[in-house]
């Protein structure tokens, strides 16, 4: 999404939301409808968002503040993308996604390196930090946890701690559905983002 004009790809995201049926797009992404007010009830990464049908208007529910254009597009690409497939429970890797290989390398640059980076050396902030945003352990490596984004979407954070002989390494997991909730790009854009925010709240623990 950074390489897009944003405000080109909110401009589509909206188009394509007032073409869908509201009641479908509230069944398939498991989302709240208000058919009388025409307003959508999103929960997204622990905070609630209210989407006007059919504008594409969103806001905040109970507050004024103004929601940033990459969250807007973000919530819309849910709301238009999501086709109702049942949760696998089983786990892939970004590669796996559609089209994943070809940009698994800058993948790793901006979201698996970080994530070493910031809690290699002491894992357990990385389960603190989860917790906080809603979060929960997971049980991969020696260190996991699996954070909920949207209804249908949740992102796992994986941690090897390194010896004498080998670095720690890591890797970030999505359930086998997540192609039908989101585009690739949507994903690799969520997975850094959830980091640096898990960075910045590293600063009150």
């Amino acid at each position: 999404m950074a390489n897009y004009n944003l405000d080109k790809t909110w401009e589509v995201a909206k188009t394509i939301f007032q073409k869908k049926d509201p009641q479908e797009i509230a069944w398939k992404a498991n989302v709240e409808y208000d058919p009388v007010a025409r307003i959508f009830k999103v929960p997204f990464l622990g905070t609630t968002y209210l989407v006007k049908y059919p504008e594409g208007e969103v806001t905040f529910s109970g507050s004024d503040a103004e929601v940033s254009i990459t969250n807007r597009i973000l919530i819309l690409h849910y709301l238009t993308t999501a086709n109702g497939q049942a949760l696998e429970n089983n786990w892939i890797s970004f590669k796996e996604l559609p089209d994943g290989a070809i940009y698994n390398d800058p993948f790793t640059r901006r979201t698996i390196k970080p994530m070493l980076d910031i809690f290699s050396a002491n894992p357990g902030n990385l389960v603190k930090v989860a917790e906080k945003m809603g979060g929960k352990r997971a049980e991969f490596g020696d260190v996991s946890v699996t954070i909920p984004v949207f209804p249908q979407v949740a992102i796992t954070y994986v941690v090897w701690e390194g010896d004498e002989e080998f670095p720690s390494s890591g890797t970030v997991l999505f359930d086998g559905s997540a192609k039908s909730y989101l585009p690739t790009e949507d994903y690799a854009l969520l997975s850094s983002t959830i980091i640096w925010g898990m960075k910045a709240m590293l600063r009150n623990i």
